[in-house]
């Protein structure tokens, strides 16, 4: 089993910025890509950001050029930093993990075995 714990979440104001941690923990030997995903009230839960262990990213067009997503794998931990933070960034963000071998582009929900709890993320107009 992996243990995925993800901190940073938070309120900020629109135009604000916030990095989101995932710490993970237990068998992570049997992972080896993680992503980021949100869910806004009433809403699917959608991509945001996804790494490979070969360092290929992708990300959702609604935050290419203000989202990085990195990883220290020294340190079993997946990073997401959030600039320019708009309103509708609203949402629970959630780390998740998986065993996959490709590109990041190919990676989709189900791809995804272990998931976090989930941090709150609020931006203010």
């Amino acid at each position: 089993q992996v243990q995925l714990v993800e901190s940073g979440g938070g309120l900020v104001q629109a135009g604000g910025s916030l990095r989101l941690s995932c710490a993970a923990s237990g068998s992570i030997f049997s992972i080896n890509a993680m992503g980021w995903y949100r869910q806004a009230p009433g809403k699917q839960r959608e991509l945001v950001a996804a790494i490979t262990s070969g360092g290929s990213t992708n990300y959702a067009d609604s935050v290419k050029g203000r989202f990085t997503i990195s990883r220290d794998n020294a340190k079993n931990t997946v990073y997401l930093q959030m600039n320019s933070l708009k309103p509708e960034d609203t949402a629970i963000y959630y780390c998740a993990a998986a065993y996959f071998i490709g590109p990041s582009t190919r990676l989709t929900m189900t791809s995804f075995g272990y998931w976090g709890q989930g941090t709150q993320v609020t931006v203010s107009s």
